[in-house]
């Protein structure tokens, strides 16, 4: 048993598995803000363009409700409106990682003096400059033998 729990405590500790739990806590959090921004703020003006009209309750109907029998119906205006929610979200979802790249790329960037450059981007970029010099002098010198 002592072995058992020390496993899971390892797994369960590891900084990607804690990593991870966060990734899902912020996916979960920006899931919600997206979908609000969707169904609150997109939305309404979309169904004020369409002049009110809601694909939601759209429906092709195969047997018509009788007693004892509930409709059957193909809901293929949800559908749409499920369809279009996914589109927005992966839009938008697509613009903010591209906005995030662009200040990465700024970031990762160690002539660009506008953002600062995290520390191991700065180190490499000095190494790759030693190396490029170093390769010039030892060319230089085997030219001159």
């Amino acid at each position: 048993m002592k072995k058992f729990y020390q496993e899971f405590k390892d797994f369960a500790l590891k900084g990607n598995m804690i990593d991870m739990a966060i990734g899902i806590i912020i996916g979960v959090a920006f899931n919600n803000v997206v979908s609000t921004l969707v169904k609150k703020i997109i939305m309404p003006p979309m169904a004020m363009l369409s002049s009110g009209v809601t694909f939601k309750d759209r429906k092709y109907i195969l047997q018509e409700a009788s007693e004892g029998v509930s409709e059957i119906a193909i809901g293929w205006g949800e559908l749409i409106e499920v369809l279009m929610d996914f589109i927005i979200i992966t839009l938008t979802i697509f613009m903010v990682v591209k906005l995030m790249n662009k200040f990465r790329r700024k970031a990762d960037d160690p002539k660009d003096k506008e953002v600062e450059t995290p520390k191991n981007i700065e180190l490499l970029s000095n190494i790759e400059k030693l190396l490029e010099e170093q390769n010039t002098l030892l060319k230089n010198e085997n030219s001159l033998k």
